[in-house]
């Protein structure tokens, strides 16, 4: 059985109070990673994505200015639109990155419809983790 949650409790309100901030700090600092650097993390996901076989393009500059498009729009989105865009992919991992899930739903949602996109293959946790392992290569630097 479940334990309820109740507020009265001050020891569960601060612990559930310090595991949401340190989400939220997560999320925020690396939405601001990408900010900082846009078009390098675009060009990275972009060119991994087409060297994986994950993506099949006519044009590879077009993924990559679609990628960064995306990215633009994840830094000026606010938390309800970037929350509804990501809602059908939030349980392909436990712990997923905001950037790395944010992208990763538009390669498969729209990317895929693209005029200059042949197809889009692998699984989702395939193109996640593609797309993670860039986002972590920004993040480190």
């Amino acid at each position: 059985m479940s334990k309820k949650f109740r507020p009265s409790n001050l020891g569960e309100s601060k612990i559930i109070s310090k595991i949401a901030s340190s989400k939220e700090f997560e999320r925020r600092k690396s939405i601001n990673a990408a900010a900082e650097k846009p078009e390098e993390l675009s060009n990275y996901i972009s060119m991994k994505l087409i060297e994986s076989g994950l993506v099949e393009t006519t044009n590879k500059n077009s993924v990559q200015e679609q990628v960064a498009k995306c990215i633009e729009k994840l830094i000026h989105a606010d938390d309800f639109d970037v929350d509804y865009q990501i809602a059908p992919f939030r349980n392909i991992v436990s712990n997923p990155n905001i950037v790395s899930i944010y992208v990763t739903a538009f390669v498969i949602e729209k990317l895929i419809n693209h005029k200059d996109t042949i197809d889009v293959y692998g699984s989702d946790e395939e193109i996640y983790t593609c797309i993670n392992k860039q986002v972590q290569k920004l993040l480190s630097k």
